[in-house]
């Protein structure tokens, strides 16, 4: 056990947690699924028997709205997620460890390398994750392998037309009055625009798709040039 380390339930966000450690720092932090294995790197803590992962702000974008203040985390226990530009899984785990082991989490990552890395140490100890190598700008690639609607999409993808893509997996896969995260990439959109008023373009993208976006929180100091929408479908 963890001496002189403090835990507690994140007051807005279920199965998410607020750690103060030994030098009085704060730290998000999620319940390990996979108990004695890391991720990235990332600090693992036993506390009353209950061991959690250290999520850093720094590494997930996710993790930085929600320090940054961010009101909606639309992701919960039990919950399907469907993923885009899950890489090599540093986020991807946290929300694996977030909806649980009646959750599923379904990763669409373009890159073999970053998918190898998601599949031989992420989800191969996770059985609530399924990987696919696919491009997210076509869905139909991966319609086949997830059954049912999902709850909420989550969208981290270096590409252009970034709210497209995920308008256009939403049509597919999201249920009635579900929910959309994307971190937009303000540089990977366009590299000679204010990022704010890229911001302002990808969610206006969204709206046209009939989604209500709640809430656009930018992610500095922990990402450069980025900010996470949050939006319904109407």
């Amino acid at each position: 056990m963890d001496v002189n380390i403090k835990i507690k339930p994140h007051p807005k966000f279920a199965e998410i947690y607020q750690l103060t450690l030994e030098d009085g720092s704060q730290r998000l932090a999620t319940r390990n699924l996979a108990p004695g294995r890391t991720v990235y790197g990332e600090r693992l803590i036993r506390v009353k028997g209950v061991e959690y992962r250290v999520w850093d702000a720094f590494r997930s974008k996710l993790a930085a709205a929600i320090l940054k203040g961010i009101q909606t985390v639309p992701i919960k226990a039990g919950d399907k997620v469907l993923y885009l530009g899950a890489a090599s899984g540093t986020t991807p785990s946290h929300v694996s460890d977030i909806v649980g082991e009646k959750g599923h989490v379904y990763c669409v990552e373009f890159a073999s390398r970053s998918l190898r890395d998601l599949v031989d140490n992420v989800c191969a100890y996770r059985p609530n994750m399924s990987p696919f190598l696919a491009d997210a700008r076509f869905p139909e690639q991966y319609a086949m392998f997830i059954s049912g609607k999902v709850d909420s999409i989550y969208c981290d993808i270096a590409q252009p037309e970034q709210a497209r893509i995920l308008a256009d997996n939403a049509e597919v896969f999201l249920k009635p009055a579900g929910w959309v995260m994307l971190a937009v990439k303000a540089q990977s959109i366009d590299v000679t625009k204010d990022p704010h008023s890229v911001y302002k373009q990808e969610s206006e993208v969204l709206r046209r798709r009939d989604f209500h976006v709640q809430e656009i929180v930018q992610l500095e100091p922990y990402d450069k040039a980025h900010a996470m929408i949050v939006a319904q479908h109407a």
